[in-house]
């Protein structure tokens, strides 16, 4: 069964309270009850108004042990909060709201006790001890969670601590690797596409190279039909000289063979 969510009005302290100090203290907050039941019930027998106020007086640092336990646990649990789990951190918070109820209730346990202190009655007295028992078996479960909370989470061990500090410094080593990453991508892509501009360039040089070299070979190729065709009319000309002399050579030759 979930308690109902109980939130008590921040009161600040005019001291601050040392991390690491609710374990001792909370030790006193559950052992001092066990006692004092264990004193009740061996006053049920002996009946000694001495030992009744020794029960009384008991359960009146219990209750201050409680308060204290309260507020050094909440300084340890915002110290242990974020190096835990989620998993890890709801039980946190369900320990915390444990443990409000249970400071109230040690209250509670105080007042009964007056109560059967100043009614001499046997009905009195066994609402008391049912009262102190019941918060006894809410002060062992809370002890019970708080084992969990460090064996089983890691809350308040220094070694979780270190890790914690080594995993944010990954983290910091991991964010400054991936801007580095970052940038140098962006360099990359800056030089990729210059050299992409470059490459253009250079296509369009050996395109203009290229057709520049088809407009000389056929400008070379018309100057040499230009050649070969002015070669052939001058051969051609050539030939119809030589063909004109000869027979005006044997018109000269046949001419002294008639005389």
């Amino acid at each position: 069964m979930e308690l109902p969510a109980l939130k008590l009005p921040e009161i600040h302290l005019p001291f601050e309270v040392p991390v690491l100090l609710h374990p001792p203290i909370d030790h006193f907050a559950i052992a001092i009850p066990v006692l004092v039941l264990l004193i009740e019930i061996v006053n049920l027998i002996a009946k000694k108004r001495a030992i009744g106020f020794v029960a009384f007086f008991l359960l009146l640092v219990g209750t201050i042990a409680a308060v204290a336990a309260y507020y050094t646990g909440t300084v340890d649990g915002k110290e242990a909060f974020d190096a835990l789990t989620q998993e890890g951190q709801a039980e946190l918070k369900e320990h915390k709201l444990l443990g409000t109820y249970l400071m109230l209730a040690s209250g509670v346990v105080l007042v009964f006790k007056l109560l059967s202190s100043m009614i001499q009655r046997g009905l009195m007295k066994a609402v008391y001890l049912l009262v102190l028992i019941v918060f006894i078996a809410g002060i062992l479960k809370q002890g019970k969670d708080g084992g969990e909370l460090v064996y089983k989470y890691g809350a308040n061990i220094e070694r979780v601590a270190d890790l914690d500090g080594e995993l944010f410094d990954a983290k910091e080593e991991l964010d400054e690797a991936n801007e580095a990453l970052k940038a140098a991508k962006e360099e990359a892509a800056k030089v990729m596409e210059k050299a992409q501009k470059e490459d253009r360039k250079i296509k369009a040089l050996e395109k203009e190279a290229i057709e520049e070299n088809v407009v000389s070979s056929v400008n070379e190729t018309k100057e040499a039909v230009i050649d070969l065709q002015k070669n052939v009319t001058t051969e051609q000309e050539t030939s119809s000289t030589n063909e004109e002399e000869v027979p005006s050579q044997a018109e000269e030759i046949a001419a002294p063979q008639a005389e």
